[in-house]
């Protein structure tokens, strides 16, 4: 007689199947867009067959996670693909990508664009065969054997980290080290492109040998991939490298130092811009502004637990035979002036903000503009609170966040950051300030993903990401509850009853790396910056040198009123003064000619090409401030 087991299908059916039956049976009957399955809340391959009575799911590919497996398994072909036509690459990694996929390869020369062509050729053909992807469940010798035999020196090397048990994917001839799962077959592929091909370091380490990744990207339609080609277009338009260069706001420089920002004029206003901003909101929040040293003595990274968990990415030097940690945060400095003095539980909450300047050792490959560097600034504040007040203050602080970017034209999402495996702190509080933040995600009736195994080494956290003009998202604010470090550094408060107890910390940003953020706001506005923000908010330019006299003073009255105003008196025709000012995305052009020297007024032109009709000095003065936000 035929065995039966029970199965939970989704939306709670549940269902009597022959013992043995392939999921991928399942998924055709249930939902036929599905690309693998989630068992017993464990990701698996459609080709497994059902064994005992479980709880199923099926990952459609227009699911983020769907979409994610069909670009994993894209990135398998294009490797079989480079494989098949250049047998001498040495293959490394191929992930998905939050918008695709890449693969890093060991060539003897570099791709060309007649290279990825062939390849995308190939892949179409592989994809053509609908070759399945069959999984292998190895011991690690038996892989390096394959492996050695393959002449596949990355992936050895990388089976030397791994556990004793591994798996390995094959399509056709290909195989590669991989966890899974992958979609049921090659021909699942719909809708693919190359995108391009990049240099990199194997391990991201400078030290290391040079790599090349192309990176590509899929979908389940051909209207999908479309789309996103247009909105790659608009975003190469809108790289903030680019626009940082012709708009003169900063520059990376190897003469400086990877991955160190050198801000110039205008990029500098808009920092500032943005820091004065940032003060006043905190400052109207309870927040009290303080500042900490950029070096401080080692024992205290060793306190703090950072240099047992975070040193790989810190710096260290010696001053007068004492050795000293560069700062790659602010909490340290915030906890010592906490313990200044004997705290109250009436004190409490103290909220401690620094716009404080922090150093990373980011990896040379992983650097990206303004998006990661190794020096930055962080608007960074620490909340000590009783536990009773947790709640209440995670809440504030998703009110200011929301408040910060309404007001920049932000949409985001909430993804709440649990236990990494490298982490300090006892089991119980960790379970409590995880709780905490999904209460207080609760109470806010917010929406959010689990990222398992994210958080911070000291705290669980919850990640705050933007979608831009382009609908990408950006990793930006972050909560986090710490009861690690005041347990770490001795922190107390006197009670109600007298006795010592021990406060919370709440380590968060707004707006997060000063420089991340900046990066950000180029590509969203795509440079043309609101009249709040724009380093310079009006150009004055005059028609012939009659007029220099007069928008001189025009020029003097407007600065001292605080419009930010650069003046263009040169000989040139007054066409090519405006759209100079206009690549140069600048929100007003103020013209001056004899009619408006006669009137005492100024003609505004916006950088849309709208002209205005003329006014007074004092009169484009309130328009001016009648387009800061109500903040």
């Amino acid at each position: 007689m035929e065995e039966l087991v029970h199965v939970t299908m989704p939306k709670g059916v549940k269902r009597k199947i022959p013992k043995g039956t392939k999921l991928q049976e399942l998924a055709d009957q249930w939902d036929k867009e599905a690309v693998a399955a989630q068992v017993d809340g464990g990701l698996v391959d459609l080709s497994r067959t059902v064994e005992k009575d479980v709880a199923i799911s099926f990952i459609s590919v227009h699911s983020k996670k769907g979409l994610e497996i069909l670009r994993h398994s894209a990135s398998h072909v294009m490797a079989q693909a480079v494989k098949e036509l250049f047998p001498n690459v040495k293959l490394t990694f191929g992930p998905y990508t939050e918008n695709g996929f890449y693969y890093d390869f060991d060539y003897e020369r570099t791709f060309t664009p007649q290279d990825i062509e062939l390849i995308e050729k190939r892949m179409t053909e592989i994809i053509s065969r609908d070759e399945p992807f069959i999984r292998e469940d190895v011991p690690k010798e038996v892989a390096i054997k394959k492996f050695q035999e393959m002449r596949e020196s990355y992936k050895i090397e990388h089976l030397e980290e791994l556990p004793e048990h591994v798996s390995l994917y094959r399509q056709g001839t290909f195989l590669d080290l991989c966890e899974g799962p992958h979609i049921p077959s090659t021909g699942r592929i719909k809708a693919f492109r190359l995108l391009n091909v990049s240099g990199t370091y194997w391990r991201g380490d400078a030290r290391n040998q040079v790599l090349q990744r192309i990176y590509g990207t899929a979908f389940p339609t051909e209207q999908a991939l479309e789309e996103f080609l247009h909105m790659l277009e608009e975003a190469r338009k809108r790289d903030h490298r680019k626009l940082g260069r012709e708009l003169d706001l900063f520059s990376l420089s190897e003469e400086a130092g990877p991955g160190m920002v050198i801000y110039h004029p205008k990029g500098a206003m808009l920092r500032t811009i943005l820091e004065d901003f940032e003060k006043k909101e905190h400052l109207k929040r309870g927040y009290q502004i303080v500042i900490g040293p950029h070096l401080l003595r080692l024992e205290l990274w060793k306190q703090s637990g950072h240099f047992e968990n975070y040193r790989d990415k810190m710096y260290f030097t010696k001053v007068e035979d004492a050795e000293y940690g560069i700062k790659p945060m602010n909490c340290l400095a915030h906890m010592l002036i906490y313990k200044s003095q004997i705290r109250s539980y009436r004190d409490l909450p103290l909220r401690y903000f620094e716009l404080g300047t922090v150093y990373r050792h980011e990896k040379s490959g992983e650097l990206h503009g303004l998006l990661r560097v190794r020096g930055f600034t962080q608007d960074d504040a620490h909340i000590l609170c009783r536990p009773d007040q947790l709640n209440e203050e995670i809440c504030a602080i998703i009110e200011f966040v929301d408040d910060v970017m309404r007001i920049f034209g932000f949409e985001f999402e909430m993804e709440l950051s649990t236990r990494p495996e490298k982490s300090i702190g006892q089991d119980e509080d960790w379970e409590r300030a995880t709780q905490a933040l999904r209460n207080a995600l609760q109470t806010k009736n917010l929406p959010y993903d689990v990222n398992e195994g994210e958080g911070a080494f000291y705290g669980p956290k919850i990640d705050v990401k933007l979608k831009d003009a382009l609908h990408r998202r950006w990793q930006c604010a972050t909560i986090q509850v710490d009861f690690a470090m005041p347990e770490r550094f001795d922190l107390t408060y006197v009670g109600s009853d007298g006795e010592k107890h021990r406060p919370v910390m709440l380590h968060r940003v707004i707006l997060g790396a000063m420089e991340r953020f900046i990066g950000v706001l180029v590509e969203h506005y795509a440079g043309a910056f609101p009249v709040w923000l724009a380093p310079t908010q009006a150009r004055v330019m005059t028609v012939t040198d009659r007029q220099v006299p007069y928008a001189e003073e025009v020029y003097r009255q407007l600065m001292q009123r605080g419009v930010r105003v650069e003046k263009d008196f040169r000989n040139e025709k007054l066409g090519f003064k405006i759209r100079e000012a206009q690549i140069q995305k600048i929100p007003y052009m103020l013209v001056v000619g004899d009619r408006e020297v006669k009137e005492g007024t100024l003609s505004p032109r916006k950088r849309s090409g709208e002209t205005m009709k003329s006014m007074k000095v004092e009169d484009f003065v309130k328009q001016v401030e009648s387009e800061y936000p109500a903040l």
